[in-house]
């Protein structure tokens, strides 16, 4: 890992940059394999997955026979596991389900807004170098308790054109059984435009790697809405000399495995913690069955040691992380002042593990500074919510002759005589 000592506040911007691909060769990449989605649908994601995945694929669709065969290839305890934080998301996000209420804003002038489910909605679950059942927890089951009416699942098939049991487990107890082979862009653009087998949705939600992260924003340009722009994933550990490098090291670690484009920071006060994180961070790394991808994470990882914790408060908001630890003393106090973060991990027995499983929080959070203008997936994601009004006679009275004001000010006489005729009829 990289150490910086102090930096000047002007070298910020370049310090805290994550790790990019070739911007212009991804994007063009990613609108081929998207065009030839568009135009020749199934044919399209059949020959990607060849590509990509390396198998050939006589059906999209996972069969009935194949979800019921993965509960007898999940071990009891990993069921019991699944279980346990399928109920824990489940609690958390029923508990934010909308109660919209009746305002009256004058006599007469009655406002409200009611949540409706978004009626179809496609998630993307990343295969790649580890399955991830937890994400389809984090997505399935707000949108069950949502309501929507049409929810499909897409993950990449290993080489035998298999999916993982346990995401087919995860997805079964959450209620999700149209599930497809297809992973990466050609998913993307499969849920975007609609194939033979694959149905066009309204939103499109789940993290991914850069290819991913584009091929979600280009559709969303005119195609289909999208969660969030959320690409590799990242922790910021905030840490005092009070914090213990054992367990900092192994939250660094946690992220760095991840993915080779995945990056970790510890930004702390102390020298001494930083010191002692850098020897845990090779000792741990040393026996990581995924060591080969946490070292390349880590290539591009830093630990930072600043002059106080003001400046790490500075340091941790202009970053914006997904995922945020802090481990100092009064970390109620520092979490106070923290405006711009995915998900805040507080104490010495909050690691970020926790969030990603079984707490009850959702991982699916905004990426590379994202955590400024968005928030990460919650029952909210899921819903869309209407306004509705209702102005009777006393109402339109009470609040006519401001609009025709503002109507004939604005030079937009149309909108002045809705007011007034209704007014006249009145008098």
């Amino acid at each position: 890992m990289n150490i910086i000592t102090y930096p000047e506040k002007s070298t910020w911007a370049d310090l805290l940059k994550r790790p990019t691909l070739q911007t212009e060769s991804l994007r063009e990449t990613v609108l081929e394999i998207l065009n030839r989605i568009k135009f020749e649908g199934d044919k399209a994601v059949r020959d990607y997955e060849e590509k990509f995945d390396k198998v050939q694929l006589d059906s999209l669709q996972v069969s009935e026979t194949e979800i019921a065969e993965s509960d007898k290839k999940v071990s009891i305890e990993l069921k019991a596991a699944i279980t346990l934080a399928y109920k824990n998301i489940h609690t958390f996000h029923a508990a934010q389900v909308f109660q919209g209420k009746k305002i009256t804003t004058l006599p007469g002038v009655t406002c409200w807004q009611k949540a409706v489910p978004i009626e179809k909605v496609g998630l993307y679950i990343p295969g790649g170098t580890a399955p991830l059942f937890s994400t389809v927890l984090m997505l399935a089951t707000p949108a069950q308790i949502a309501g929507c009416k049409e929810i499909i699942l897409c993950t990449p098939p290993n080489k035998e054109g298999k999916i993982h049991p346990a995401i087919l487990y995860a997805a079964k107890l959450a209620g999700i059984s149209r599930i497809f082979k297809a992973g990466g862009v050609q998913a993307i653009g499969a849920m975007a435009y609609g194939t033979e087998s694959i149905p066009k949705v309204y939103k499109i939600f789940g993290p991914g790697n850069q290819y991913v992260t584009a091929a979600k924003q280009q559709v969303s340009l005119r195609d289909v809405a999208i969660d969030m722009p959320a690409g590799p994933s990242e922790v910021a550990v905030l840490a005092d000399e009070t914090a213990n490098p054992t367990f900092v090291a192994a939250d660094l670690l946690s992220q760095a495995e991840h993915g080779v484009d995945s990056q970790a920071l510890l930004i702390t006060t102390s020298e001494t913690l930083l010191k002692a994180t850098m020897q845990e961070v090779e000792r741990q790394l040393d026996v990581l069955p995924r060591k080969e991808i946490a070292s390349r994470s880590l290539a591009a990882s830093k630990l930072i040691l600043v002059k106080d914790m003001d400046e790490a408060v500075a340091m941790v908001n202009e970053y914006a992380p997904e995922h945020l630890i802090i481990e100092t003393k009064d970390y109620l106090e520092v979490s106070e002042r923290i405006v711009n973060a995915g998900s805040v991990f507080l104490g010495y027995y909050s690691p970020e593990s926790a969030g990603d499983y079984a707490s009850g929080t959702n991982h699916t959070l905004p990426t590379n500074g994202y955590a400024k203008a968005y928030s990460g997936v919650s029952l909210d994601s899921f819903i869309r919510k209407i306004t509705f009004q209702e102005i009777t006679p006393e109402g339109i009275a009470m609040i006519g002759p401001a609009i025709e004001v503002m109507a004939a000010n604005e030079q937009l006489d149309g909108h002045k005589n809705a007011i007034s005729v209704r007014l006249k009829k009145e008098s």
